[in-house]
């Protein structure tokens, strides 16, 4: 679940520069899918029960893991208007090294897309 301060704005940014699929559920509850994966929006100050025990926008630090090279990432961001705070930079990940670019959302938190880095094939000398 994030806090966000306009959700409106929110699956906008994360449809059209994030390419997740956005969803409404339950009586107007907004949230973003991608793979099996769902992210829950709720607005500040009018948070849903359950919710985050510090409720507040602009405090998560979120890693989007995808196939699409970190180029084509990057022009994609530059080409909607986003300014990206660092990257493609090497990272390490629960699977294994990764390269990742860093950007905020519309409320400020950390978004990092990060692609995993290829395996060298058994038996190369590479």
């Amino acid at each position: 679940m994030l806090t966000v301060a306009d959700i409106e704005r929110t699956v906008d940014f994360y449809e059209r520069v994030l390419g997740l699929r956005p969803v409404t559920f339950e009586e107007g509850r907004h949230a973003v899918t991608f793979c099996p994966s769902k992210i829950n929006f709720h607005q500040a100050g009018c948070e849903l029960l359950p919710h985050a025990k510090h409720s507040t926008h602009g405090s998560a630090d979120l890693c989007l893991v995808t196939d699409t090279p970190q180029e084509q990432a990057l022009a994609h961001l530059t080409a909607c208007g986003v300014p990206v705070l660092a990257g493609p930079v090497p990272r390490s990940a629960a699977q294994g090294p990764t390269t990742g670019t860093y950007l905020r959302d519309p409320d400020g938190n950390l978004i990092e897309i990060s692609t995993y880095t290829p395996c060298p094939a058994a038996g190369s000398n590479s």
